[in-house]
């Protein structure tokens, strides 16, 4: 599984740490910033990450900022792109299960590194269900931006 990763400056150290958990877990792990805490704006990352994972070149993308949210929102103007924002491994697990998110959002502000850890894990080992979902997932591409 190929997986890209990105933050703006409130997520880096954090980036930092999921970056290197995950390639200590065998992932092929690509970094597109940012590369320091210096102030930058998350919707470049976002956007960046987002259409990485929408033209095919890598099966999820996770996006860390201070809350979580610019990040989730920024990534959703993305087409083709389904970015969750969690906070727990429940909505990790749903959020692969049910909506095929393909992009992962975290507040490095708001949540501790280990249950983002769990979050994360939770995230890259889940899978789509199908089924009566995948007629959901296909309402929510045909929506016109």
């Amino acid at each position: 599984m190929k997986i890209v990763i990105g933050a703006d400056h409130g997520g880096y150290q954090a980036k930092e740490a999921v970056l290197e958990y995950l390639t200590g877990q065998g992932f092929q792990v690509e970094d597109y910033g940012t590369f320091s805490e210096e102030s930058c704006d998350y919707p470049d990352v976002a956007h960046k990450v987002s259409k990485a994972v929408a033209d095919g070149e890598f099966n999820l993308g996770i996006l860390i900022c201070g809350t979580g949210i610019g990040m989730s929102l920024a990534a959703n103007k993305v087409a083709g792109i389904r970015a969750a924002l969690c906070q727990d491994t429940y909505s990790a697990r749903m959020a692969r299960a049910h909506n095929d998110s393909n992009v992962l959002c975290l507040g490095a502000r708001v949540t501790g590194l280990g249950l983002m850890l769990d979050i994360v894990d939770t995230y890259v080992q889940g899978s789509f269900a199908g089924g009566r979902h995948a007629l959901r997932v296909e309402k929510i591409e045909r929506v016109e931006k």
